[in-house]
């Protein structure tokens, strides 16, 4: 019985503090607001207010998650890197785009669930939405640098 509670405390352990915590985390947000723009693009080609739901709701939980998947990145910046990791301020600038972005999407939805079936909303909404892509496949990008260099 010694042995399986020194290994869970192990693995307790690596989870904890060897492993960093950003790595994790940070697929959410890339997954998420990659899976709601090609919603919300299928959901404009096909009329489907279904789709128009899904992606909204995605795109609230990338918004959610962006919090998390950031404060474990300066986390790990300052445990792993000692604060010294190359492109810190550009992606903490990037992060709180990618969620001040994505809350103002998610926000002006829930205000009005008419912005991609109006003519006068529908281009910039779609647009919204590959912005918020764009922030994180950037922010994905600078990280893999990070740990693999250029």
């Amino acid at each position: 019985m010694k042995g399986v509670a020194s290994e869970l405390g192990q693995i307790i352990y690596s989870l904890i503090v060897t492993h960093p915590w950003h790595t994790a985390l940070v697929h959410f947000p890339i997954a998420l607001t990659g899976a709601a723009l090609v919603f919300v693009v299928l959901a404009a080609w096909r009329r489907n207010e279904w789709l128009e739901h899904a992606a909204y709701f995605t795109l609230a939980l990338a918004a959610i998650s962006t919090i998390p998947a950031g404060l474990t990145g300066m986390r790990d910046a300052v445990v792993r890197y000692d604060g010294t990791a190359p492109f810190v301020e550009q992606k903490i600038f990037l992060a709180l785009s990618l969620l001040a972005l994505a809350t103002v999407t998610v926000l002006s939805r829930r205000g009005r669930r008419d912005l991609l079936w109006e003519s006068s909303t529908s281009v910039l909404y779609i647009a919204a939405f590959a912005g918020c892509f764009g922030l994180a496949a950037i922010l994905g990008f600078l990280g893999g640098t990070i740990i693999y260099g250029l």
